[in-house]
Protein backbone atom coordinates (compact mmCIF):
# COMPACT_ATOMS: atom_id res chain seq x y z
CA UNK A 1 0.00 0.00 0.00
CA UNK A 2 1.09 3.48 -0.89
CA UNK A 3 1.67 5.98 1.68
CA UNK A 4 -1.01 8.02 0.28
CA UNK A 5 -3.53 5.43 0.51
CA UNK A 6 -2.15 4.45 4.48
CA UNK A 7 -3.31 8.50 4.89
CA UNK A 8 -6.59 7.93 3.52
CA UNK A 9 -7.19 4.75 5.18
CA UNK A 10 -5.79 5.74 8.88
CA UNK A 11 -8.08 8.90 8.81
CA UNK A 12 -11.22 6.97 7.59
CA UNK A 13 -10.21 4.92 10.99
CA UNK A 14 -9.75 7.58 12.86
CA UNK A 15 -13.06 9.30 12.04
CA UNK A 16 -15.00 5.96 12.52
CA UNK A 17 -13.43 5.70 16.06
CA UNK A 18 -14.58 9.43 17.21
CA UNK A 19 -18.07 9.30 15.51
CA UNK A 20 -19.94 8.07 18.99
CA UNK A 21 -17.05 9.96 21.58
CA UNK A 22 -17.69 12.36 23.70
CA UNK A 23 -18.60 15.88 21.89
CA UNK A 24 -16.61 17.60 23.99
CA UNK A 25 -13.16 15.93 23.60
CA UNK A 26 -13.98 14.98 19.79
CA UNK A 27 -14.40 17.50 16.62
CA UNK A 28 -16.08 14.32 14.94
CA UNK A 29 -17.95 13.52 17.64
CA UNK A 30 -19.85 17.37 18.01
CA UNK A 31 -20.15 17.40 13.91
CA UNK A 32 -22.04 13.83 14.29
CA UNK A 33 -23.90 15.08 17.27
CA UNK A 34 -25.00 18.21 15.17
CA UNK A 35 -26.49 15.63 12.56
CA UNK A 36 -26.01 14.65 9.02
CA UNK A 37 -27.33 18.47 7.54
CA UNK A 38 -24.66 20.70 9.76
CA UNK A 39 -21.39 17.84 8.53
CA UNK A 40 -22.89 18.51 4.46
CA UNK A 41 -23.00 22.66 5.01
CA UNK A 42 -19.44 22.21 6.86
CA UNK A 43 -18.39 20.17 3.42
CA UNK A 44 -19.79 22.89 1.80
CA UNK A 45 -17.91 26.24 3.50
CA UNK A 46 -14.38 24.31 2.93
CA UNK A 47 -15.13 23.89 -0.60
CA UNK A 48 -15.80 27.23 -0.70
CA UNK A 49 -12.88 28.38 1.29
CA UNK A 50 -10.59 25.87 -1.23
CA UNK A 51 -12.11 27.93 -4.24
CA UNK A 52 -11.08 31.19 -2.33
CA UNK A 53 -7.84 30.42 -1.59
CA UNK A 54 -7.15 28.45 -5.59
CA UNK A 55 -7.73 31.93 -6.93
CA UNK A 56 -6.05 34.36 -4.29
CA UNK A 57 -4.37 32.86 -1.81
CA UNK A 58 -1.20 31.12 -1.73
CA UNK A 59 0.07 27.19 -2.35
CA UNK A 60 -0.31 26.48 1.56
CA UNK A 61 -3.15 28.09 1.91
CA UNK A 62 -5.43 26.00 -0.99
CA UNK A 63 -3.28 22.88 0.74
CA UNK A 64 -4.75 23.46 3.76
CA UNK A 65 -8.01 23.98 2.78
CA UNK A 66 -8.42 21.26 0.28
CA UNK A 67 -6.78 19.18 3.18
CA UNK A 68 -9.89 20.47 5.43
CA UNK A 69 -12.16 19.26 2.71
CA UNK A 70 -10.95 16.11 1.77
CA UNK A 71 -11.18 15.74 5.58
CA UNK A 72 -14.76 16.56 6.52
CA UNK A 73 -15.84 14.73 3.08
CA UNK A 74 -14.50 11.86 4.78
CA UNK A 75 -16.79 12.85 7.82
CA UNK A 76 -19.60 13.08 5.87
CA UNK A 77 -19.24 9.70 3.54
CA UNK A 78 -18.75 7.81 7.48
CA UNK A 79 -21.81 9.43 8.40
CA UNK A 80 -23.35 8.13 5.52
CA UNK A 81 -21.61 4.26 5.76
CA UNK A 82 -20.07 4.75 2.41
CA UNK A 83 -16.49 3.82 2.74
CA UNK A 84 -13.59 5.97 1.16
CA UNK A 85 -13.15 3.26 -1.13
CA UNK A 86 -16.25 3.30 -3.09
CA UNK A 87 -15.05 6.93 -3.94
CA UNK A 88 -11.72 5.31 -5.16
CA UNK A 89 -12.89 2.70 -6.92
CA UNK A 90 -15.80 5.05 -8.91
CA UNK A 91 -12.55 7.01 -9.97
CA UNK A 92 -11.09 3.80 -11.03
CA UNK A 93 -13.78 3.01 -13.05
CA UNK A 94 -13.73 6.63 -14.62
CA UNK A 95 -10.24 6.29 -15.58
CA UNK A 96 -9.33 6.22 -19.23
CA UNK A 97 -12.97 7.66 -19.86
CA UNK A 98 -13.71 10.92 -21.71
CA UNK A 99 -14.99 13.42 -19.12
CA UNK A 100 -17.30 14.73 -21.49
CA UNK A 101 -18.37 11.37 -22.80
CA UNK A 102 -19.08 9.69 -18.71
CA UNK A 103 -20.79 12.78 -17.98
CA UNK A 104 -23.04 12.29 -21.01
CA UNK A 105 -23.69 8.88 -20.13
CA UNK A 106 -24.82 9.80 -16.32
CA UNK A 107 -28.46 9.03 -15.98
CA UNK A 108 -30.54 12.50 -15.61
CA UNK A 109 -32.72 13.22 -12.75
Amino acid sequence: MDQNAATLDRLEATIASRRAGDPDASYVARLHAKGLGKIAQKVGEEGVETVIAALSGSEQELVGEAADLVFHLMVLLGARDVPFARVLAELDRREGLSGLAEKAARPRD
